[in-house]
């Protein structure tokens, strides 16, 4: 396992047309909602650079398929999940404003959370740590998701990509599960670029990213969590020269987390015997 088998094996390109990427991408979106007979898609928009750029791709193809088609019953559903009071609540709202949403619901997570942690401290004896919490609300944040899209005949857009994805930086069963994932193989550069040529709001790709979960770290930006930067990551990714700690950090944290970007492990799979 090395550079270049972990870069083929997340579809990475070295360098990218950032209009081409969109519309291949943005095609795909329509391709496979056609095919599933559903109505469009769900996502949660946090405010940050991958939830921006999705949603107003999936924004767009909804309103396409609704052109091509003439079927009005397309949509697309934006979903504002704060835990109480969201700190950067501003940014949220210009990545809404920017992508301009057919509808907007706002399902505040928190009395469902905090449910969860108070059976869990409760039966456990002891207190949930604010990292496993994190993961709750992840996840309760995803069950949220697919409510919706049940009630609605939507599919559940996802907002992995490849700096994700070699790092493993998701909650599983949380933010890693949907239903499709069109930024796969982008690296977090080539996503900025994309959504340069969007001419989106700077603030929405240059914001510092940050999962945001954990209560006594608001606001943890992802970089100082992981110990790399993006464009560490991406560079390595993209083929370019890295450090050899940097190399081998992120081929361990690629080996660390295979199980994230597996399905659940059956008795006839290997792939966890090669690690």
């Amino acid at each position: 396992m090395n550079q270049a088998s972990i870069q083929q094996a997340l579809e990475v390109e070295s360098t990218i047309d950032p209009k081409e990427q969109y519309t291949k991408r943005k095609q795909f979106v329509k391709d496979y909602l056609s095919k599933t007979g559903t109505k469009g898609f769900v996502l949660g928009i946090s405010g940050g650079q991958d939830s921006t750029l999705l949603g107003k791709m999936a924004q767009e193809a909804v309103r396409e398929m609704r052109e091509e088609t003439g079927d009005e019953s397309y949509t697309f559903l934006a979903l504002r999940l704060p835990y109480g009071i969201q700190h950067d609540e501003d940014d949220a709202v210009r990545a809404v404003e920017f992508i301009n949403p057919d509808q907007l619901l706002t399902v505040n997570v928190k009395q469902a959370v905090d449910a969860s942690v108070a059976a869990f401290e409760e039966a456990n004896g002891e207190k949930m740590s604010d990292f496993i919490k994190g993961n709750t609300k992840a996840r309760e944040r995803m069950k949220v998701h697919y409510d919706f899209a049940a009630s609605h005949q939507l599919l559940v857009i996802g907002t992995d990509h490849a700096a994700e994805a070699i790092t493993g930086f998701f909650t599983k069963f949380g933010d890693g599960a949907c239903d499709l994932t069109p930024l796969f193989g982008l690296t977090k550069r080539q996503g900025r670029s994309v959504l340069r040529w969007l001419d989106a709001p700077k603030e929405t790709y240059e914001k510092v990213p940050t999962a945001d979960l954990e209560d006594d770290r608001p606001g943890l930006s992802d970089e100082e969590a992981l110990g790399l930067t993006y464009e560490q990551i991406d560079d390595f990714l993209e083929g370019k020269p890295v450090t050899k700690d940097v190399e081998e950090k992120l081929i361990s944290l690629y080996k660390k987390t295979e199980h994230k970007r597996q399905g659940p492990v059956t008795p006839t799979d290997t792939w966890w015997k090669q690690l």
